[in-house]
């Protein structure tokens, strides 16, 4: 049985990436839920704007704090700030992420690669790192974590080489995550999402390079549908765990030959 909204007012909730696109869907989804949310970016511009229309749209309490993940000085300072505020943590959602440009694989920088993967595994590492260091000895201890993976985490786009990697990637952190957590009560889980309709992947409604080539415009979710897994992801006790989850477009061509 999932944890009623009662249940879930007060708790601490932190999503990175969480002033845009999924992550602020998912921001808003707990804040309204109940939970404390700490949203966490990088631009510390649209973080605070995020918060104040948040707050506006959902009430509860949200609090915007700039980190970069990919960073290990700065993601501590995130952490740090969450306890001192708090003094706890119950639920990471690592969602923040980025995408190379479309290439061919050989053309891709080093310095593209590298980008890529600082922010969409390094991070989520560094994050998961920090919650297990607060979760293991805090009390009642315990809590969720929850990464992003992407339904690139199985199947590739074309000219996506680090994006596709950083996200098979992610699955191998999200078990070892479950694994090790087990001990101390920290569940971990993953969803893997499938054209929700962001900034992000605005031009996929218009038109997307195909496996065979061609160029086709994909069906598209709204992100709030994604919002609602994690929540319902985030609500379960923690003796019980959803370890990977794919929402996705009904008609976008991922299951079968397209």
């Amino acid at each position: 049985m999932s944890e009623t909204s009662s249940n879930r007012r007060g708790k601490i909730a932190l999503v990175t990436g969480g002033g845009t696109g999924v992550g602020r869907a998912i921001s808003k989804a707990l804040g309204s839920a109940g939970y404390k949310v700490v949203v966490s970016g990088r631009r510390s511009d649209v973080l605070e704007k995020a918060v104040a229309d948040l707050t506006a749209e959902a009430g509860g309490e949200f609090l915007a704090v700039s980190a970069d993940v990919g960073d290990p000085a700065s993601v501590r300072a995130l952490f740090d700030t969450v306890s001192e505020r708090y003094g706890r943590l119950d639920l990471l959602v690592n969602n923040a992420g980025v995408t190379a440009p479309s290439l061919p694989l050989e053309d891709l920088s080093y310095e593209e690669w590298n980008l890529v993967v600082s922010a969409n595994l390094t991070g989520a590492f560094l994050c998961t790192q920090q919650a297990f260091r607060i979760m293991k000895n805090q009390n009642p201890r315990g809590g969720r974590i929850i990464n992003n993976g992407s339904i690139s985490a199985t199947t590739p786009r074309p000219h996506s080489a680090p994006y596709t990697a950083t996200k098979h990637a992610i699955t191998g952190l999200t078990k070892s995550t479950a694994l090790d957590g087990r001990d101390f009560d920290i569940a971990c889980g993953q969803i893997d999402i499938g054209n929700a309709s962001t900034d992000m992947t605005k031009t996929i409604s218009t038109g997307v390079l195909q496996a065979n080539g061609s160029l086709a415009a994909e069906a598209t979710i709204d992100a709030a549908h994604v919002a609602d897994a994690v929540l319902y992801m985030a609500g379960l006790p923690l003796e019980a765990n959803v370890l990977t989850m794919t929402v996705m477009a009904t008609k976008m061509p991922f299951v079968g030959r397209g």
